[in-house]
């Protein structure tokens, strides 16, 4: 930068004679070193810049700002835009999320990027260079957080306090990104505006309904989880936002439900059907159901043994009965046979139980196939192509083939390409690998980031529309921004 003369730092003066090298080593020297050549001929270029007399005048750098739309709270299922201002031009720099579970686990992501020729960047313009994910991905930061302690899934319990995103704007790229700039903070609830929540203990029942916020009634959904046992609420609360009247129902090991699901009574789940119709804020015929892994395979058992269910979705379901008996008004289904010599372990020394499972087509094993052609309610099937936990996809097809043999109408399947087993609501990060309950250890399950990622975002929107379509009701009440 022969004799335009510039100065380090804003409103500082430099005498005509002094010169400046534009070897690196003055270059970081003078802290000017982020910026290239080229940005700093656009800005000697630029009208700002002003001669007086024998001096140069620079203006000074206007602060980064970190910009999020919604700026405030917003719903975990929300995307939202973030975008960054008072950069330099073409300045690099590397966004970096975190968030801490309810036990305070960390949860980090990252990725580089460039700001354009005017110091501004903004996600949905702008492509990742590298880090946790590359290319144009606006919500990358969340869909691609990772736990800093392996085996963890990120699950949030209690729906009435928000998950904390920080996002943090640093300096340079890897290996060593540079000083903060900018930083903001963005807490993203599970509990959308106005929607009631209701803990429901009665009988045996033990739940918690979610209702929307305007009068009813609503379509009726029962929502089950898998073999973690438990009560999960988040995907319940979510989607009463959506206008549903959701019930998270429990089925095993919590509070005074049984310990084990190695006996199972399908009149138990005929009790929460029944509870959830008479519900005053509810409106019949019939209910959906929404499950996913186990929970998806008793939605199946409950759509095909009980009366009142008019639409399923399974999510990575099982046709045949899994983990132990279950048992309705003297019929049984026992579970399917297990060889865990066909358990492989992976390079990183998990095991891969894909093929653990016998086929519910052979031999004593056809006795744990979940009789579908008895039900009488619509299936839509979500599969995740690279589940690793069990055959989602076969099991699909199976169920499919079953109804049709027997003049039932034909479910919908939708496949996801690089999906795993945990298709979860929008932006969750995929969970790679896990400690499994009745494994006893952990297991891989299946899924690529980015495909993953895409998945969750299709299924959300698919499986509101399904229940929109055969539960009735109003689509949206709580606007979903997909």
């Amino acid at each position: 930068i022969s004799n335009k003369l510039l100065s380090p730092h804003p409103r500082s003066v430099v005498p005509r004679s002094f010169k400046m090298a534009s070897s690196p080593a003055v270059l970081r020297a003078s802290r000017l070193y982020p910026w290239s050549l080229k940005s700093w001929a656009q800005l000697l270029r630029s009208p700002q810049m002003k001669q007086v007399g024998r001096i140069i005048r620079v203006p000074a750098r206007m602060a980064a700002t970190l910009i999020l739309e919604p700026a405030g709270r917003c719903c975990w299922d929300e995307p939202v835009r973030i975008a960054v201002r008072g950069l330099a031009p073409e300045q690099p720099v590397t966004l970096r999320a975190s968030l801490r579970d309810e036990k305070g686990a960390l949860f980090q992501a990252h990725a580089r990027y460039r700001a354009d020729a005017h110091g501004e960047l903004d996600l949905e313009r702008a492509p990742a260079l590298g880090g946790s994910f590359a290319g144009l991905e606006p919500m990358g930061l969340l869909w691609a957080l990772e736990p800093e302690k392996p085996l963890l899934r990120l699950v949030k319990r209690d729906v009435r306090t928000p998950l904390a995103v920080e996002l943090e704007v640093l300096e340079g790229h890897d290996p060593e990104p540079g000083r903060l700039l900018c930083r903001a903070r963005q807490e993203r609830d599970f509990l959308p505006p106005g929607v009631r929540r209701e803990p429901v203990r009665a009988g045996r029942v033990r739940g918690t309904l979610f209702l929307p916020p305007e009068p009813g009634p609503f379509p009726g959904i029962v929502d089950m989880f898998g073999t973690g046992g438990g009560l999960l609420e988040y995907r319940a609360s979510l989607l009463a936002g959506k206008g549903f009247a959701v019930m998270a129902l429990a089925y095993y090991n919590y509070e005074d439900l049984p310990k084990t699901m190695d006996v199972l009574h399908l009149e138990y789940f005929e009790e929460a059907v029944n509870y959830l119709l008479s519900h005053p804020e509810v409106k019949g015929p019939g209910v959906g159901l929404l499950g996913i892994s186990k929970g998806g395979e008793l939605c199946l058992s409950m759509a095909s043994f009980l009366k009142g269910i008019t639409a399923a979705v399974i999510i990575n379901g099982s046709v045949a009965n899994v983990g132990g008996t279950l048992h309705y008004k003297g019929e049984t289904l026992p579970p399917v046979g297990v060889n865990r010599n066909r358990i492989k372990v992976t390079k990183d020394g998990y095991a891969d139980i894909v093929d653990v499972l016998n086929s519910p087509l052979e031999g004593p094993d056809q006795k744990s196939f979940i009789p579908v052609e008895r039900a009488e309610s619509t299936f839509l099937f979500l599969v995740g192509q690279d589940d690793h936990n069990w055959k989602s996809e076969f099991y699909a097809n199976e169920a499919c083939k079953r109804l049709q043999a027997h003049g039932r109408r034909k479910p919908q399947i939708i496949c996801y390409a690089g999906a795993g087993h945990y298709i979860e609501p929008p932006y969750f990060p995929l969970c790679r690998a896990s400690l499994h309950a009745l494994v006893g250890s952990a297991i891989i399950f299946g899924g690529e980031p980015r495909a993953h990622a895409m998945a969750q975002v299709d299924a959300w929107k698919q499986l509101q529309t399904f229940f929109h379509k055969h539960l009735g009701g109003q689509e949206g009440t709580i606007p979903a921004k997909l």
